[in-house]
Parts: structure tokens; C-alpha cells; sequence
């Protein structure tokens, strides 16, 4: 009975408080089960070779039976034969195979029993190692909300406690919109630069020989419609 004792003891034991002082949850739960059904198997060669003793008994029981029966029959042969000192020896043999079976008989009943117990403790024993496999999942999916609810807690505790955090975001933040102001600001002296920078071009190309040219082009031609607008209003211009 001591290995169902120390079988007892694992599924008994308090998982709550290993799943608290365990590193890993899921190693220790599965570790845990495979103890268990480890032991189990130790259990259960345990009751084979018990129920081997009891059908062992019960075979020297039924063979002592037959033993002095057969003692009897052979002292009724004897006495039909007029042995009667034949007869007493077969039936001190009988006697003695008597006393076996009445030993036996003792010892199968008490075995029998036994076994019967051990057999029922084991069927215990196997749906509680059914049983913590099922609540294993579940055990598992507990210490890892847990887990993960201690971290949240303590990054956030850590996050309230410690405002320099907040302090490098704001500035930042006062850093970046620094840098868009400055931005914008190069942007709005490259657009005027460029528009001076437009007129300026202009202003050559219309200082430019070509462009002198041109104009003394249209001051020509601007004569030459002049004088010829004079010539046809003078009455000079008319044969005598």
C-alpha cells in the first residue's frame, strides 16, 4: 500500500501553491502528471503481482482439494480390499491435505480481498489522474492570465512612478515642432528667393543686345509708317 500512499500524496498535494512558486506553470503540471502516471504504472504492476498471489493460492487450494479427495478415494479402495492399514494411511494423507486446504483457504480469502481493495483504490487513483489532466489546461490558462495581469500591473506602476518618461516625450515633442517651424520657415524664404530671383532674370533678358535689337527693330519700322503716313497727308505729293 505505500506506493498508493505516495500516489495519493502527488494528486493530493496543494497545485495552487506550486503553480506560485513554480517558474513554469505548464513544465510543472506536466511534469506533474507524468510523475503521476509513472507511479501509476508501479501501482498497477503492484496489483498484477498481488492478483498473481491470489490466483496462486487459489490454484494450491483447488489442488489440495483434489488431493485429499483423491487420499479418500484410495482409502475406499483400500477398505473395499480389507486394508484397513492401507486405508489409515490414505486417510492421514487426506488429513494432511485437509489441513493445507483449511490454511489456504484462510490465506486466498484474506489475498482475495486484497486485491479487490487494491483494484478499487487503483480505479480511484486513475480518474484522479484523469481528472488533474482535464483541470491541467485550465490550471495553465489561469497562471498565464496571471502572469501576464503581474506584468501589465507592474508596467504600469512603473510607468506612473517614473515621470521622466513623460518628460522626454514632451520634449520631444517641443523638439519636433521646433524643427516643422523651422521647416516651414526655409520654405517660405526659398519660394521669396525664388520669385526675386524670377525678376531678376527677367530684367536681363530685357537688358540684353537681343532685346536692344528688337526694340530698335519696332522704333524703325514705327518711323516708317510715320513718314509714310506724312507723305500721303503732304500736297506735295500730287503731279502738276
Amino acid at each position: 500500500m505505500g506506493i498508493f500512499d505516495r500516489l495519493k500524496t502527488v494528486i493530493s498535494s496543494n497545485i495552487n501553491d506550486a503553480i506560485s512558486k513554480a517558474e513554469d506553470p505548464e513544465k510543472m503540471l506536466n511534469q506533474m502528471l507524468i510523475d503521476m502516471n509513472e507511479q501509476l504504472v508501479e501501482s498497477k504492476k503492484a496489483v498484477a503481482m498481488a492478483i498473481a498471489d491470489e490466483k496462486r493460492l487459489q490454484r494450491e487450494l483447488n489442488d489440495n482439494k483434489n488431493q485429499a479427495a483423491e487420499w479418500e478415494n484410495k482409502a475406499m479402495v483400500a477398505v473395499r480390499a480389507g486394508r484397513d492399514d492401507l486405508a489409515k494411511e490414505a486417510l492421514m494423507r487426506k488429513q494432511e491435505h485437509d489441513s493445507y486446504v483449511a490454511q489456504l483457504t484462510t490465506q486466498w480469502e484474506a489475498q482475495k480481498e486484497s486485491v479487490e481493495k487494491l483494484k478499487e483504490s487503483l480505479r480511484q487513483l486513475q480518474t484522479k489522474i484523469d481528472e488533474a489532466s482535464r483541470k491541467k489546461n485550465i490550471l495553465i490558462a489561469r497562471a498565464k492570465r496571471a502572469q501576464a495581469q503581474e506584468k501589465i500591473n507592474q508596467t504600469m506602476s512603473s510607468i506612473a512612478g517614473n515621470t521622466s518618461a513623460f518628460d522626454t516625450f514632451d520634449r520631444m515633442a517641443q523638439k519636433v515642432d521646433e524643427l516643422e517651424a523651422r521647416t516651414e520657415a526655409q520654405k517660405e524664404l526659398d519660394d521669396a528667393t525664388s520669385g526675386a530671383s524670377l525678376e531678376q532674370q527677367f530684367a536681363a533678358l530685357e537688358s540684353s543686345p537681343a532685346a536692344a535689337d528688337a526694340m530698335l527693330e519696332q522704333l524703325k519700322q514705327k518711323m516708317i509708317e510715320q513718314d509714310a503716313g506724312k507723305a500721303k497727308e503732304s500736297p506735295n505729293s500730287v503731279n502738276p
